[in-house]
């Protein structure tokens, strides 16, 4: 399920190093954070501007990981695959068969592999982190020179 910009009660912006990030949040956390190309008229909250400054510490390498409430949309499948990303410390890297036995289901990798690309929460739920068995770059909705750098930001030595 894509979160629509309108949908949200809450939306900020945050201009990194790779591109313009996009804050989606209601009264329960965020709801979706994503690259854009163009700014909209925020609608902030003292909420979107703690997720602001956390990924600012992010960015700066002051953080490595987030504390926020999230509230993303999704089956109960997705939301303990986006549980288990969690657990994937900064620097490190998984697979999606790790995840799979992670949330007890080690022949669903390609479920895995699909729950992980609905993941609405970009970097602060680091779905980034997750690359092939062969320890390769895999896909990444944004991109794999924006995955490339995530990772090198949080010192991730690749094969």
């Amino acid at each position: 399920m894509k979160v629509k910009t309108e949908d949200a009660s809450y939306v900020d912006y945050f201009s990194s190093p790779i591109g313009l990030l996009e804050v989606l949040a209601d009264d329960n956390g965020v709801t979706a954070l994503r690259f854009v190309d163009q700014q909209q008229a925020p609608r902030d909250s003292d909420f979107t501007k703690t997720v602001l400054r956390q990924l600012s510490e992010y960015f700066d390498g002051n953080r490595n990981k987030f504390d926020l409430p999230l509230a993303a949309q999704g089956t109960a499948f997705q939301k303990r695959v986006w549980a288990a990303l969690m657990e994937i410390p900064s620097g490190t890297t998984a697979s999606y068969a790790d995840i799979a036995q992670k949330v007890e289901s080690p022949k669903a990798v390609r479920a895995v592999g699909a729950a992980n690309g609905q993941n609405p929460i970009g970097i602060i739920v680091p779905c980034h982190r997750i690359i092939g068995s062969n320890g390769k770059l895999t896909g990444y909705a944004f991109g794999l020179e924006k995955k490339a750098w995530l990772l090198q930001h949080e010192g991730a030595i690749l094969l």
